[in-house]
């Protein structure tokens, strides 16, 4: 876990070999080319680049969560085309069990979550909680760190989740008929002249804060549990550093698993939210027209 990789002054092993090899290169590029910006934006608050990002230096030209991202993002792609290239249906291994279960359990989930439509965003959820779930688990192995544990992969996740079901809800329901799920249920005229716009702006900033909670929910799990390792396994060495980790890494397992559904079950929630007509016809469709198509059935 953290442990191992902060052994180094640099970062894991291997992002210290990626740095020497292109560090140099890269460093020059981004004092010539990006760190003139982020000056010209961050004068506004009478600082720098240098002062919030830290010295640019061809040692943290590529940061660890850069590499360990990519290394996550490899191994997804990996496992996936592992576990499919060995799928049989005469003589299924107890990998495949394994697999099969889950893939049931995630598709089940979606369509619960997010209703009969639910297979058709079930790749990018499944995509979602195979890649977190990997990122979360690195961590556990020596000389890897968990990319999860930094802010800027669990933001840039959460970003990701925010444009994707905004997408949907515009696709699916038009600018108009997005926006106006924001407003809430029709009103009388008068009620909905003072009314209204207050419910929009409150949900329309709920809708906007939510990349922020949901990356930092997750940052701040993996972070917690990366720092709760390596605090714990040094507090009286080597007696904490027997059966202590075993215990702490069975955890953080456990933590890698319950992050990842959580991710996924909210991402899914804020889809189930959007893939429907407008905000009018979606609340209360089932609350009227439901009964009224039973008393015609009987």
């Amino acid at each position: 876990m953290l442990l191992f990789a902060e052994e180094a002054e640099g970062g894991p092993l291997i992002v210290q070999f990626i740095n020497k090899l292109f560090g140099e290169q890269l460093c020059e590029f981004e004092k010539a080319h990006t760190k003139p910006l982020w000056d010209s934006f961050f004068s506004l608050f009478h600082t720098n680049a240098e002062a919030v990002f830290g010295k640019y230096t061809p040692e943290n030209a590529i940061p660890w969560y850069t590499v360990m991202f990519v290394i996550a993002c490899l191994l997804t792609i990996f496992v996936i085309y592992l576990f499919k290239g060995k799928l049989s249906g005469d003589d299924p291994s107890n990998t495949q069990l394994t697999l099969e279960a889950s893939y049931v359990y995630l598709s089940d989930l979606a369509s619960k979550v997010i209703g009969s439509h639910g297979a058709k965003y079930f790749p990018v959820m499944a995509t979602f909680a195979v890649l977190i779930l990997i990122s979360n688990l690195m961590g556990q192995f020596p000389m890897f760190m968990s990319p999860t544990a930094s802010v800027n992969v669990t933001f840039a996740l959460s970003v990701t989740s925010f444009l994707y079901y905004t997408s949907v809800g515009i696709r699916e329901n038009g600018l108009i008929g997005y926006l106006g799920h924001f407003a809430g249920p029709k009103l009388p005229i008068m009620i909905a002249i003072f009314v209204t716009p207050l419910i929009f702006c409150v949900e329309l900033i709920s809708n906007l804060i939510r990349p922020f909670t949901l990356g930092i929910r997750l940052f701040a799990n993996m972070f917690a549990d990366e720092k709760i390792f390596h605090e714990i396994t040094n507090l009286a060495p080597p007696f904490t550093q027997f059966a202590i980790p075993l215990i702490l890494t069975l955890l953080g397992v456990f933590v890698a698993l319950v992050q990842t559904l959580v991710f996924t079950l909210l991402s899914m929630i804020y889809v189930s939210e959007v893939s429907h007509p407008p905000h009018d016809d979606h609340d209360y469709t089932h609350e009227t027209h439901e009964p009224d198509a039973a008393v015609a059935h009987a």
